[in-house]
């Protein structure tokens, strides 16, 4: 199984529910991403490329693997702070 996702990684729970507000009220989630997440890949608007399981930590490939494809989730707290992801494909 494989997944293309978009993250943006914060440092806190509020900051991800407010930006996930926004994004549900129709900001776009790369731009989002490039404006606020704290991860090296807000250059490429959050965009994480392709991956398979075990590559990334199990609490954010819970939701990558099992969650809908195309819609923002979280907050997702990690070791490294709280993650809204966007699941862009999946495959078997």
């Amino acid at each position: 199984m494989r997944a293309r996702a978009r993250h943006i990684l914060v440092d806190s729970e509020q900051v991800a529910e407010s930006l996930k507000l926004d994004i549900e009220g129709g900001a776009d989630f790369g731009d989002v991403a490039r404006e606020h997440s704290l991860c090296p890949s807000s250059r490429q608007g959050g965009d994480l490329g392709e991956f398979g399981k075990g590559q990334m930590v199990p609490e954010f490939e819970d939701v990558v693997f099992s969650a809908e494809v195309g819609k923002a989730h979280g907050p997702v707290k990690t070791q490294f702070g709280y993650h809204l992801i966007e699941i862009t494909s999946r495959t078997d």
